[in-house]
């Protein structure tokens, strides 16, 4: 006698619904909903005050001649560009060192990450931004080696370079994921290289780089998204200065929602952000499925 176990006893059909049912009110409650009503006041003029007033595209329309828009843009861009990069080189390379068998590297892989648990920890960036004060730690280090203290907040390029430094300072999780990937690599193939006479430096252009690909684009997507949304750093240690060299469009949000008001205006620029992070991420995965047809 067969059994059927396509149905057990005591199991509804309604089952799974009632189990998926808490994601599936979250999501419709707090994810959908939400971004339903962004993109709807985006197409309204609305303060706060009084019901929102329909302007269609009035809002888009603005942004692109705003001059503010267009610096925020723009920073933001020279900061994913700078950052995403370094970050990546040195996830990687840091990734490469502890994934070395030797006494006490679990230490060092702990210690490694800790920095990105701790980097949204408000204290963090308040000790970040006194390191860089004119009389912080770092001035008083180059001063012991005989060069002279650095206005880090006074000028443009230093600004940004603090900020660029803190989140460099918080690679943990892109190390890790490299880490993983690392140790996937089958040992087989550099043995097979060393017999070849392949040193460590083209093992790592022929076998290394082309099996950690996948890698490295999933890690490149996922910096590039946090980098175009950045605002807790730059906000936190310049405040977009100076000469607005680090205002991001983060920032310009914020302002826009909570120090202006002009709560419409806000929500278009954050559709506009969502809109390039699309095609930009759209584009990437375009181009890495016509490589990877390319290479088969």
């Amino acid at each position: 006698m067969k059994k059927n176990y396509s149905n057990p006893v005591g199991v509804s059909k309604y089952t799974g619904l009632l189990l998926t049912s808490p994601f599936i009110i979250g999501f419709l409650v707090f994810i959908l909903c939400p971004f339903i009503m962004s993109f709807l006041l985006g197409l309204t003029d609305y303060d706060y005050s009084g019901s929102p007033d329909f302007i269609g595209f009035g809002n888009f329309r603005e942004m692109f001649s705003n001059s503010e828009f267009r610096n925020s843009a723009l920073v933001t861009l020279k900061y994913a560009a700078i950052l995403v990069p370094l970050k990546l080189i040195v996830s990687l390379f840091t990734a490469l060192l502890l994934s070395l068998e030797i006494k006490g590297i679990g230490f060092f892989r702990t210690a490694f990450y800790v920095p990105s648990i701790l980097g949204a920890n408000l204290s963090v960036v308040i000790m970040w931004q006194y390191l860089f004060t004119g009389g912080g730690l770092v001035n008083q280090l180059l001063e012991l080696i005989g060069f002279s203290p650095v206005s880090w907040y006074g000028e443009p390029s230093n600004a940004m370079a603090i900020i660029v430094l803190l989140r460099l300072w918080e690679f943990g999780s892109t190390m890790i994921i490299f880490l993983n990937a690392l140790k996937e690599i089958p040992t087989e193939l550099y043995d097979a290289a060393k017999v070849d006479g392949c040193g460590k430096i083209g093992s790592f252009f022929a076998i290394t780089l082309p099996m950690l690909k996948k890698t490295i684009f999933i890690n490149l997507i996922l910096q590039i998204i946090a980098a175009v949304q950045e605002f807790n750093a730059p906000y936190m240690l310049t405040k977009g200065g100076p000469l607005k060299s680090t205002y991001t469009m983060g920032m310009y949000i914020y302002d826009e929602m909570f120090v202006y008001n002009n709560v419409g205006y806000a929500n278009a620029v954050s559709w506009v952000m969502f809109a390039a992070l699309a095609v930009i991420i759209a584009a990437m995965y375009a181009v890495s499925g016509k490589a990877g047809r390319s290479v088969r």
